[in-house]
């Protein structure tokens, strides 16, 4: 796939938001400082698409990023800031089990999780999300330019088990190194979204 046009479309706090269009969504999930806008702009080649905020916590509505014109990349609030109040965080849990049940175009989640820590509870929480929803997933392992390139493979590994371990669950899912500062991973993650869009090729 390749990605040759990419703009904002619009933001969602609830159900009344939802494009409802038909084209297909691909969302992406994670910690507020787990890298999500940075990987949406590397993934478009565009540097200011998504905001990048020195302040964890920021995003906190369903933002929408029309692709070619024919599909969704969505980029879900950053979940696990400690900052946040708790009535904030019961209003995320809200969002996002509102977005789940509106969101009858979704194909698939990207879960980011930092690649040099065990997933935390809220990481754990979004994959058992996805698996009652049934929602397909993939794990981008963020930041791997913090690790050595030798090693990459064996972090990813520990993190797979670790996550079989912790939630006892049959659970089809990849895990791919990912850093929009060392250029890692844009290609396997595009790929991903191509098949799970299922778009002809011709429009993209």
């Amino acid at each position: 796939m390749e990605i040759k046009k990419a703009s904002f479309y619009t933001s969602m706090k609830n159900a009344s938001g939802y494009p409802n269009d038909g084209k297909p969504e691909i969302a992406f999930a994670g910690k507020s400082n787990v890298g999500k806008s940075s990987l949406i702009n590397f993934l478009t080649n565009n540097g200011k698409l998504a905001y990048v905020s020195k302040q964890p916590g920021k995003t906190r509505l369903v933002n929408y990023f029309l692709i070619n014109d024919s599909f969704y990349l969505v980029d879900l609030p950053g979940y696990g800031f400690a900052r946040v109040s708790k009535s904030e965080r019961d209003s995320w849990a809200e969002m996002m089990e509102c977005y789940f049940a509106a969101a009858k175009y979704l194909r698939a989640l990207v879960i980011l999780i930092d690649i040099r820590h065990k997933p935390t509870e809220d990481d754990l929480q979004m994959i058992e999300w996805a698996a009652h929803f049934g929602i397909p997933f993939i794990v981008a392992a963020t930041k791997a330019d913090k690790v050595a390139k030798s090693k990459r493979y064996h972090y990813a590994v520990q993190m797979a088990k670790h996550i079989e371990a912790a939630l006892d669950m049959d659970l089809e899912f990849e895990i791919v190194p990912v850093s929009s500062t060392g250029k890692v991973g844009k290609e396997k993650i595009l790929s991903y979204i191509d098949v799970m869009t299922g778009l002809p090729e011709d429009v993209e």
